[in-house]
């Protein structure tokens, strides 16, 4: 990782920085991870603004718990990553979602980008006042286990899904 980056509340003013992560992720096939960026950013106004009313519990669909999102930028202002927070666990997330979901940009991987996001993630949770964080992957998401592992993360048991998909689960102390 060679850039200074740090995170920012999703914003208007980066329009064309956040649409350009955007259509670089959909342009890889890849499922768009964390599922915040699957919204459709034609209305980018409309898009933030109901990611910061999510922030603040409002228009939340049934079953939603607030979140925060954050994207992680550099010093030129390119969206690198995504973060949704999750501020408290329901049932469904304790087993398979977790407090934390993040990505980073396919063209950006692989710099530690995502090590520093989760880092500066789980110092914004420790602001929510949650004092131990799960934090999930795919099994098959190698790099994302390795990233929760130097974070701290601590294996707990794995979690099948109804369609077979394991899912590693770990503990990290705030």
């Amino acid at each position: 990782m060679n850039k200074k980056v740090s995170l920012v509340r999703p914003a208007v003013e980066l329009e064309k920085e956040y649409k350009s992560f955007y259509r670089e992720w959909q342009d890889s096939g890849e499922t768009m991870i964390p599922y915040v960026i699957r919204a459709d950013p034609s209305d980018f106004a409309a898009m933030v603004q109901n990611l910061l009313d999510s922030e603040r519990g409002e228009r939340l669909p049934e079953g939603r718990v607030p979140d925060s999102t954050y994207w992680l930028v550099d010093e030129d202002r390119t969206v690198i990553g995504v973060v949704n927070i999750r501020h408290k666990l329901t049932e469904k997330l304790l087993q398979s979602g977790g407090h934390i979901g993040y990505g980073i940009r396919p063209s950006e991987r692989r710099k530690g980008y995502a090590t520093e996001l989760l880092a500066l993630a789980l110092d914004q949770l420790r602001r929510f006042g949650v004092a131990k964080a799960l934090v999930v992957c795919d099994e098959d998401n190698i790099s994302s286990a390795r990233t929760i592992l130097r974070n701290g993360g601590i294996p707990d048991t794995d979690f099948v899904e109804e369609d077979g998909n394991v899912v590693k689960r770990f503990w990290i102390e705030l």
